[in-house]
């Protein structure tokens, strides 16, 4: 018997550390319809925002570079797909969205 609740408790808590472990796409991203070119693992039409994130990790002018591809757009750095201004994003939401994406570093 202990047994078996040994292992309930186990499992249980791997699906809860699983669950908290997990990225979830930030609600701005959602919002300004980044998730139709971009995932975070994996690319789309453009990149993964984790190949982004380990691309410049390191870069202490990361966030003002990605900050501005966000809203001005950009092309050429990861292919020949241009992505497009964000032009009605804010500037709060374009650092929580950078923020987001630098935080994926590894």
């Amino acid at each position: 018997m202990k047994t078996i609740i040994v292992s309930i408790i186990t499992a249980m808590g791997l699906l809860i550390a699983g669950v908290s472990t997990a990225v979830d796409m930030p609600d701005v991203a959602k919002k300004n319809n980044c998730t139709a070119c971009h995932a975070i693992d994996k690319k789309v039409v453009g990149p993964g925002w984790q190949d982004v994130a380990n691309k410049y990790k390191g870069d202490a002018g990361a966030a003002e570079k990605l900050g501005t591809v966000i809203v001005k757009g950009g092309r050429g750095v990861w292919g020949p797909m241009p992505m497009p201004a964000t032009a009605k994003i804010s500037d709060e939401e374009v650092k929580e969205l950078v923020a987001f994406v630098l935080g994926l570093a590894k």
